[in-house]
């Protein structure tokens, strides 16, 4: 997790929708940014409509949606990998707005769209859009309080935001318009028009309202979880309402054969030496074998466990129905029938909203402002100036785009693309070619 500035408290999110049904990001929104799809994005063929000469490449290539939107296909580079079913990531995603795409140094491509605030807002994926109403409008005042916060914005109505925010879980996931379409998004996009502007705010600035998937039984304070100045509306609560999430108890059992895999490729365990037990105290695990013991931090021992499990045997990690193999750090470690025995509670930073725990308290008929107001000490919406435009820093790492107006008024670096399909291509300079 991330750690809070003093100065300026910057949070790391962990998102939810991936748990709420079981292990494939379910019945909505996932919430990883490198959501990937084994659709091939192929290079235009035939002749181009025009093409970007050599000798004056640019490095950047702006298209504007006109009122439209936008479908992009990325291709990242090729890489060797040890990992069992391997399938190189590809970006698959609907833009509103304006897509900017710069070639890297390394010559990889970086994608930025720049989209109106309540846009962007609307292709938020946190939560599913089924959860009840009090729920998704709690999470939409939530998602917006927390973007004006982290990037500092201080403007009047409607001027544009100059700090671009990410749109993975190190900011809050965004992913656009849903491909496919879903059409029960809409009752997400109907919370957020429903509070449109409503934000929770500290003194007169928007407060960080960071927030989780599921608790353990409390939240946190954000001088606990982050090790930032505490925060008065970020103070520990009791959770009593997050009990329907699929992480709120969970027990995983990892055979000692797997486990010694698993540190060994981590650099954690020699290699073809036996584990025989692991044990847990304090944030401290220790792992004992035939060539001894080895002592590691939680932290350590969980992402080896999380990283090789689901690459070396997806089949088995993680297991039906959780996101990741160990969810959390709230857990004991035991030794039990030749393997290790972890038995914990639920998922995320644990400072703030609780997800689930606001999807509770809105079926006992809280309303969004109620269950704010318990997150947040005592905080309420209040209306508040918001930007006219956002940018938001997409995805990086690219080797190419391909990208399909859905009207025919785009432009393409000012000049009107009409239904003609762009291909952008990174290296050694940035390459544009156009093709019907």
């Amino acid at each position: 997790m991330a750690a809070l500035e003093p100065a300026r408290p910057r949070f790391r999110l962990v998102a939810v929708a991936l748990l709420v049904a079981g292990a494939a990001c379910t019945p909505t929104p996932a919430p990883r940014a490198d959501r990937t799809t084994s659709e091939p994005a192929t290079a235009p063929s035939g002749p181009t409509a025009s093409a970007t000469p050599t000798s004056e490449a640019p490095s950047s290539a702006v298209i504007r949606s006109s009122g439209g939107s936008l479908l992009v296909r990325g291709t990242y580079p090729r890489v060797a990998s040890r990992c069992v079913r391997y399938h190189p990531p590809r970006l698959l995603a609907r833009y509103p707005g304006t897509l900017s795409v710069k070639r890297s140094d390394d010559g990889t491509l970086a994608l930025t769209v720049t989209l109106p605030f309540e846009d962007y807002l609307e292709g938020i994926a946190e939560v599913p859009p089924s959860w009840p109403r009090a729920a998704l409008e709690a999470q939409a005042i939530a998602a917006r309080s927390y973007a004006l916060a982290t990037t500092g914005w201080e403007g009047a109505e409607g001027e544009a935001l100059k700090t671009p925010i990410c749109a993975t879980t190190s900011c809050q996931v965004y992913r656009g318009i849903p491909v496919p379409f879903d059409p029960t998004v809409r009752r997400w996009f109907a919370a957020v028009r429903h509070t449109s502007g409503e934000v929770l705010l500290y003194g007169d600035r928007p407060a960080d309202t960071v927030y989780f998937s599921t608790s353990n039984g409390r939240t946190y304070g954000n001088d606990e979880v982050f090790g930032s100045a505490p925060l008065p509306y970020l103070r520990p609560a009791v959770e009593r309402d997050d009990g329907a999430s699929p992480v709120s108890h969970w027990r995983v059992r990892v055979p000692f054969d797997d486990l010694a895999t698993f540190l060994h490729e981590a650099g954690e365990w020699p290699q073809h030496r036996t584990v025989s037990s692991v044990g847990l105290e304090s944030s401290t695990v220790t792992v004992r074998g035939e060539s001894g013991s080895r002592s590691m931090d939680l932290t350590t021992f969980r992402d080896a466990v999380n990283v090789w499990g689901p690459c070396l045997k997806p089949g088995r990690y993680p297991p039906s129905p959780l996101p990741v193999t160990l969810p959390s750090r709230w857990m004991t470690l035991s030794s039990s029938g030749g393997a290790a025995v972890a038995v914990g509670r639920g998922w995320g930073h644990g400072a703030g909203m609780v997800q689930w725990g606001a999807y509770g308290k809105a079926l006992r008929g809280l309303p969004a402002s109620d269950i704010l107001a318990y997150y947040y000490g005592g905080l309420r919406p209040q209306i508040y100036p918001e930007p006219g435009l956002i940018h938001v820093r997409v995805v990086s790492g690219l080797t190419s785009i391909r990208v399909v107006p859905s009207r025919p008024r785009a432009t393409l670096n000012g000049e009107a693309l009409g239904s003609e399909r762009v291909t952008i291509t990174g290296g050694g300079e940035l390459t544009v070619t156009t093709r019907p």
